[in-house]
């Protein structure tokens, strides 16, 4: 036993975030505590989208793009979007996951990795502080062309 390390597969700890970005830059990141639904979801949306949408300067011509998650494409959702959102980019049925920010997800996860995390908290602190050092031209290669 003297000889063993304790681990903990993963890090020991995981934080659930949605976030949004466009070829300039990132939006917020939003924290997310338990099970997100459509209404959780919703509840983002009204939050978060248009404040994103200003703080990279592309409101008033920002373009919702979200995948064929059953959450984004809720009624309630949808019908937000139409009334909310200038342009709503449909993802065709059964598509793969070709959202360009599961590229900025896994730049977040490598640069968290890099850190001794100790708590909740921490973690937390981490995303933010990493989040808001990503940079526009990372953000311009993993977009895709509407």
């Amino acid at each position: 036993m003297k000889n063993l390390t304790p681990s903990v597969k993963h890090g020991g700890g995981s934080q659930m975030v949605c976030g949004c970005m466009s070829a300039v830059g990132v939006g917020n990141l939003h924290f997310i505590d338990g099970i997100m639904d459509k209404y959780m979801y919703l509840d983002i949306l009204k939050q978060n989208l248009k404040q994103s949408a200003e703080k990279m300067g592309i409101l008033p011509h920002y373009k919702l793009y979200h995948d064929n998650d059953p959450k984004h494409n809720a009624r309630i959702c949808r019908l937000w979007a139409l009334y909310h959102c200038p342009q709503v980019i449909r993802t065709p049925a059964r598509s793969p996951d070709l959202n360009p920010i599961e590229n900025i997800w896994d730049h977040l996860n490598n640069r968290i990795r890099k850190f001794k995390i100790s708590s909740k908290n921490e973690l937390r602190e981490k995303l933010m502080s990493e989040w808001d050092k990503i940079e526009g031209i990372l953000c311009k290669s993993c977009e895709i062309h509407a």
